[in-house]
């Protein structure tokens, strides 16, 4: 149910249809206009001045099935499905081989999750219809719901096979391929699709993005020129460039790709941190923090930005500017783990334990479960003196790492301080079996522990008898 006027005449019937709607006089449309005002508006998603062309187109036209289709459009739209069945039923009546009403079924068998009584819908559709793609793309859509890549991916493909600058399903077809991790299988199709329609920039950017996945940098960074030569306006494929020629350190060049790409769409607050990471990178600082200032200039709420600049300033050991920046961060996005992890880092740096070791619970708190982190802040709490806490937190530990002797030694270290001896016995002997070389973590945390007759004396015991 396609547009058939021109713009012109559609706006003559859309202004002589609201037209009418205000003063209440009833103009008639032959039932095409009704059709081009009801797509039009469902169209901008005005579904109520949809509802009420129908309503009148019905009453004009009321043997129209197209009229009718698009009554069976909105009340599926409203969930009434068994309104639309109703519908639909007295429609197979008149025109039994009408592809949009098998659609229109399958539609509803998709909105209630029969997503494989909607496939067969489809299929029957196929027997009749005239222009498959469609189709081929809907039933593809509803494998994709049932998580079946393959059979989804075999009907995207049907599609391009129909109409080889049908993008949409193309896109359709790599994500079914990273999908099932099928990266060989998605460059042997690109470059088919490409023998086809070879100044396609979609299918050659794509193909630079699988090439990444294989770390293939050189083929990559051919095929992005590849999609540059094919649209020489496409910012995704200077994106991409750039980054693989970062990844090559030819930060020069990629510097070059972001400033082509800022020239064409205007400069963003990513590109400008790009940037700045580039010159940094080939030790030009003051043109580093420049970009990197530019970046939260042009967006105030770019949190990577500040972040950006929190980091240049640590790896000067310029702490305090370190710490001003990443708390800008924090402020934007409080729930990233990899800020507030910074931000104990910096804390330790500036020797306020208490303050680290609050931040390395934070992102303890948010997910970030790593070893590191639990044995940094337990490390902290040792130095704070706040032994027991000290011992919950790698006890905690111990469930997400249950086989790492760098917390058996700590708890170990611990409980002797806590003279609770033979539970540190336990632990030092768990440890020992993990990795009796480690037994230095105990030495360096624990010194005094560590010297005790009784503990080297076991230590030493349990080395021979494990040769």
């Amino acid at each position: 149910m396609e547009l058939s006027p021109s713009n012109e005449s559609q706006n003559i019937s859309l202004n002589k249809f609201e037209s009418m709607l205000k003063t209440n006089n009833v103009f008639f449309f032959d039932s095409d206009e009704f059709e081009n005002i009801i797509h039009h508006y469902l169209e901008i998603g005005k579904i109520a001045l949809a509802k009420k062309a129908i309503n009148l187109g019905l009453d004009q036209h009321p043997s129209s099935v197209n009229l009718r289709l698009f009554k069976v459009e909105i009340l599926i739209f409203e969930n009434d499905f068994n309104a639309a069945e109703r519908l639909l039923n007295s429609l197979f009546e008149l025109e039994p081989n009408n592809e949009e009403l098998y659609i229109q079924r399958a539609n509803i068998y998709s909105k209630k999750d029969e997503h494989q009584k909607a496939i067969d819908t489809f299929k029957e559709a196929l027997k009749i219809a005239e222009d498959c793609s469609e189709i081929h793309s809907l039933i593809g859509m509803e494998y994709l719901f049932m998580d079946q890549y393959e059979d989804a991916k075999t009907h995207f493909i049907k599609c391009v096979d129909l109409d080889i600058e049908d993008y949409s399903s193309l896109y359709n077809i790599i994500y079914c391929f990273e999908f099932l991790d099928q990266t060989k299988e998605a460059i042997k199709y690109l470059n088919w699709y490409l023998d086809q329609n070879p100044f396609c920039e979609v299918a050659w950017h794509q193909l630079g993005k699988q090439y990444l996945v294989e770390k293939e940098l050189q083929k990559a960074l051919t095929a992005f020129d590849f999609a540059i030569i094919s649209d020489d306006t496409f910012i995704g494929a200077y994106l991409e460039k750039a980054k693989v020629l970062e990844r090559l350190n030819r930060h020069e060049e990629a510097i070059e790709q972001y400033s082509i790409s800022m020239a064409i769409e205007g400069a963003t607050a990513y590109t400008l941190l790009k940037i700045g990471y580039c010159y940094e990178q080939i030790k030009k600082d003051d043109q580093a923090l420049k970009f990197y200032m530019k970046s939260v200039e042009e967006d105030p709420a770019f949190d990577k930005g500040w972040m950006g600049i929190s980091i240049f300033y640590f790896s000067k050991k310029d702490f305090f500017k370190s710490l001003f920046y990443v708390n800008k961060a924090i402020a934007i996005d409080d729930e990233n783990t990899d800020y507030w992890l910074f931000y104990s880092k910096i804390k330790e740096r500036l020797n306020y334990l208490e303050e680290a070791e609050r931040g390395y619970k934070k992102t303890l708190e948010l997910g970030n479960c790593s070893l590191e982190t639990w044995l940094s802040r337990g490390d902290i709490l040792i130095k704070l003196g706040e032994l027991e806490a000290a011992k919950y937190n790698f006890i905690q530990a111990l469930e997400h790492h249950p086989k790492s002797e760098e917390l058996e030694f700590r708890i170990s270290g611990i409980c002797f301080k806590l003279n609770e001896t033979e539970t540190a016995y336990t632990h030092l002997l768990t440890a020992l079996h993990y990795n009796a070389e480690h037994a230095f973590i105990l030495e360096e945390l624990f010194p005094d522990v560590y010297a005790q007759k009784k503990v080297l004396h076991f230590i030493k015991s349990y080395n021979k008898t494990s040769k």
